[in-house]
């Protein structure tokens, strides 16, 4: 939890800096989820992991264009992140 408070805190001191490095490193690692998914193939299945890759990405980036709380813009960043690298780790093997 104190890694968490301490990234936390350093996120809304240089919040715009953040953000738009957030903004790049959620849609690259989204897009690599995304080609992973889609080089596996097209089924029901795969096409509903490419919508929540999707959706949990365009997620984050409505949330700054709304220009929300620095805390909930950065706990969905973490989640974008967390769940783009959870389905590379899934479709890689």
């Amino acid at each position: 939890m104190k890694l968490y408070n301490n990234l936390l805190r350093d996120f809304k001191e240089l919040s715009l800096a953040h953000y738009a490095l957030g903004i790049i490193a959620s849609s690259c690692l989204g897009s690599v989820a995304a080609m992973l998914i889609l080089m596996k193939g097209h089924t029901l299945f795969d096409m509903f992991q490419l919508f929540i890759v999707v959706s949990v990405c365009m997620g984050y980036n409505a949330l700054v264009l709304a220009q929300f709380k620095p805390k909930i813009i950065f706990n969905s960043l973490l989640i974008s992140l967390a769940t783009s690298a959870i389905f590379i780790i899934i479709n890689i093997f």
